[in-house]
């Protein structure tokens, strides 16, 4: 119902949102969650839509519920109604995806990238190679020539057109280690904390590749045919942060929740691994790991993750169903990085890290995002359910979207002893990327240049089976 779990409770989920959910078991439980993601998506670029695919299995979550509930005379006696202590996992992001675009480009090329780097940064003294991975990668493989007087420049004829065409390969999820304990006081007050200890995988392949574009007459007497720029990332760690939630009982049919997360600081690494492969005077070069001319450049390094507060309402009809609804506000803006002073080879990221966090800090917005979800009750068994999800824009910049949209709807069954149930979820969402970046102060071949924008609409569908025992 539309991770609407604010203040409605009952479901090991909410350990992630409101762990004071916890409050309202009456007893233990054991839960697990399978499921199959579906992703595709529609790109634009230069006026070519190219689309793609991707099918993952994924466990969603699972989790067990230790609860203390007394009756009879011990439940008259005792304040705490019920006490409950959760552990288990839930999925809170996943990156798995494909996406591609193409077009033909006569305003910039990729080498405008390395042809910036490579005079942005002073040769090794005796040296005309130079110093960075782009740079070097660029020269090495005769994408780049000098001047006479010791300039890069690319040897790219972008202007007469390129054919240009970018693939990437995204895989990976953040799977959060729950650990919670929750209450009910006086069955009006229910309170929940939770630590979570949250595990980063992803890595991401891309491939962007240019050649001569059809009918491409300008000048080219560096004989240039193509090139495949590769990058290969992949990031690894783990975090640790704290939820505190709370639920009020006003009465028999209305509850209303709030919850603060704290910030996930994360202990993090990148693995960067570049190559490319270019074809020049009818010469291929290769410049790649597996033959020694690119190595993996590793980091490590620190990540706040923002802060988030969430309030919630829920209304229940005995023997009907109820309607939820949850408002979270996201503090983007607050995020940053934070670098090492020493990285072991007297590297001292201070400059960098201020310039990044800087730079967050003037790209992105705090946002408030809308969960509404819904239950009917069909038999006495079985019942419906129905979820909406809105999650606003964390760009500052006007024109960018940012925004998301989950459209959810299931069945469930359940009994004293067990239950199920089967979900499906459809998210939407559009991503604007420029497939590089270019310092023009840096670039001696073309007048600067806007460069193209690649639109990506996203539609993920997500069939979710739930089964749980109690005991």
């Amino acid at each position: 119902f539309g991770n609407a779990l604010g203040s409605i409770g009952g479901d090991f989920a909410s350990t992630s949102v409101n762990p004071a959910g916890l409050g309202v078991y009456r007893s233990s439980e054991f839960t697990f969650t399978p499921s199959l993601r579906m992703n595709s998506s529609s790109s634009q670029y230069l006026g070519v839509v190219t689309q793609d695919n991707n099918v993952r299995f994924n466990v969603n979550n699972f989790g067990m519920v230790f609860t203390d509930a007394p009756k009879g005379k011990r439940y008259e006696r005792r304040k705490w109604k019920a006490v409950s202590f959760a552990f288990g996992m839930n999925r809170v992001a996943d990156f798995n995806r494909n996406y591609s675009y193409s077009g033909v480009n006569s305003s910039s090329s990729v080498t405008q990238v390395m042809e910036a780097d490579a005079n942005m940064f002073p040769d090794d003294p005796g040296s005309t190679v130079p110093l960075t991975v782009p740079g070097y990668l660029g020269f090495q493989s005769y994408l780049l020539n000098q001047t006479s007087g010791g300039a890069y420049y690319s040897i790219v004829p972008f202007g007469g057109g390129v054919q240009q065409e970018r693939t990437v390969r995204e895989r990976g999820r953040i799977t959060e280690y729950a650990i919670s304990l929750g209450g009910n006081y006086q069955e009006k007050l229910m309170l929940g904390a939770t630590m979570g200890i949250p595990s980063v995988k992803y890595s991401v392949n891309s491939t962007f590749s240019e050649s001569l574009a059809p009918g491409n007459t300008s000048p080219n007497p560096d004989k240039f045919s193509s090139l495949n720029y590769r990058q290969s990332l992949a990031i690894n760690g783990t975090g640790i942060n704290l939820k505190l939630g709370a639920i009020y009982k006003v009465d028999d049919n209305f509850r209303i929740g709030g919850a603060f997360h704290t910030p996930t600081a994360y202990a993090l690494e990148d693995s960067y691994t570049p190559g490319i492969t270019s074809v020049v005077d009818n010469i291929t070069l290769e410049m790649s790991q597996s033959n020694g001319a690119a190595a993996t450049n590793k980091f490590n390094y620190s990540f706040i993750s923002p802060w988030r507060g969430i309030l919630s309402g829920s209304y229940i009809m005995k023997g009907i169903g109820f309607i939820t609804l949850d408002y979270e506000y996201v503090g983007y803006n607050s995020m940053g990085f934070v670098y090492p002073t020493d990285d072991g080879y007297g590297n001292n990221y201070t400059l960098e890290e201020t310039n990044m966090n800087r730079n967050i800090n003037s790209t992105y917005q705090s946002t408030s995002n809308v969960r509404l979800g819904a239950e009917a009750l069909l038999t006495k068994y079985f019942m419906a359910r129905a979820g909406f999800g809105y999650y606003g824009n964390p760009y500052k910049a006007t024109g960018v979207n940012g925004q998301r949209m989950d459209f959810s709807g299931g069945i469930g069954f359940r009994d004293k002893d067990f239950f199920a149930d089967i979900a499906f979820v459809h998210s939407a969402y559009t991503v604007q990327a420029q497939p590089y970046a270019i310092n023009y102060d840096y670039v001696i071949t073309g007048n600067p240049a806007t460069i193209p924008t690649a639109t990506t609409d996203f539609g993920i569908n997500n069939i979710a089976v739930t089964v749980g025992v109690k005991f």
